[in-house]
C-alpha cells in the first residue's frame, strides 16, 4: 500500500478516532498508528496477513474496539492488557492456540470473539471480565466445558462447532448466562446436564447437530421449567 494512501487514512483517523484498513495484505500492524495513540478509539485491520501484534499495542489507552479478524495471529502480547477502555476484542479466524492472562485484565470488555481459531480448551481467568456480554468460542477444537465455566459473567456463550462431548453441570451456576449455544458438537443426550434445564437462568439452549434428536430433550427432567423461561423471553421481544 502506498505511503500517500496510508497518510490519507491517518489524517482521517486523526479527526474521527477510527482507523479501518481491511483486506490490504498488510503483514504487520502499521507502525504509523503510534502517532494516534492519544485519540484512536476504533481499529479494524481485518482480512490482512498480520502475524504479530507489537508490544506498542499497549499504548492505545483510549481504544474501545480492536478488530483483527482473518489475520495470521498465533499469540497475543501481554501488553494488550493495558487497554483498560477496550469494550470489543474481535480475533476471529486467526491461529490462536491460547489466550494470555493479560486479556483478563480488560475489565471494560463486553464482547470477546475468538471464533475460528485452534483453541483446545476454555481460556482460563475469563471470569474476571465482569461486564462481558458475549463470549464467542465457536469453530475451535474445544473438547469439554469444564467446571470453571461457572466463573463466566457472560450473558451469551457460543460453543458451536467444536468437539465438545461433555458439559459440566456447573454451567448452570453462571450468574448472568441466558444464551448457551452448543450446536454441531459431539454431545449425547446423557451429556446434557439436567441442571441447565431446571436450575439455571438459561432461556435459550441451542443443541442442534449433536448425537441425538433435539426433540428428545422434552423427556428430560426440568424441560418444562426451561420452556417457561424460553417462552417468557420470547414474549418479551415480540
Amino acid at each position: 500500500m502506498g505511503n500517500s494512501a496510508l497518510k490519507s487514512h491517518l489524517e482521517t483517523s486523526q479527526k474521527t478516532g477510527v482507523f479501518q484498513l481491511t483486506g490490504k495484505g498488510l503483514q504487520e500492524f502499521p507502525e504509523e498508528l503510534q502517532r494516534l495513540t492519544s485519540n484512536l478509539r476504533t481499529v479494524d485491520l481485518s482480512g490482512n496477513k498480520i502475524e504479530l501484534l507489537p508490544a506498542t499495542i499497549g499504548n492505545f489507552l483510549q481504544m474501545k474496539s480492536l478488530t483483527l479478524n482473518a489475520n495470521r495471529l498465533v499469540v497475543l502480547p501481554a501488553e494488550i492488557g493495558r487497554l483498560k477502555k477496550l469494550e470489543t476484542l474481535s480475533l476471529n479466524q486467526n491461529q490462536l492456540r491460547s489466550v494470555p492472562g493479560a486479556v483478563c485484565e480488560l475489565r471494560a470488555l463486553r464482547t470477546l470473539s475468538l471464533s475460528g481459531n485452534v483453541l483446545s480448551e476454555l481460556p482460563q481467568g475469563l471470569g474476571a471480565l465482569r461486564h462481558l456480554d458475549l463470549l464467542d468460542l465457536s469453530h475451535n477444537k474445544i473438547h469439554t466445558v469444564p467446571p470453571e465455566v461457572q466463573e463466566l459473567q457472560a450473558i451469551e456463550v457460543n460453543f458451536n462447532q467444536n468437539q465438545i462431548s461433555s458439559v459440566s453441570s456447573s454451567v448452570a451456576l453462571c450468574p448472568r448466562l441466558k444464551v448457551l449455544r452448543l450446536e454441531e458438537n459431539c454431545l449425547e443426550l446423557s451429556s446434557v446436564p439436567l441442571s441447565v434445564l431446571d436450575q439455571s437462568q438459561i432461556s435459550l439452549l441451542s443443541l442442534e447437530g449433536n448425537l441425538f434428536e433435539v426433540k428428545d430433550l422434552r423427556d428430560l427432567q426440568g424441560y418444562d421449567k426451561y420452556m417457561e423461561r424460553f417462552t417468557a423471553t420470547k414474549k418479551k421481544f415480540t
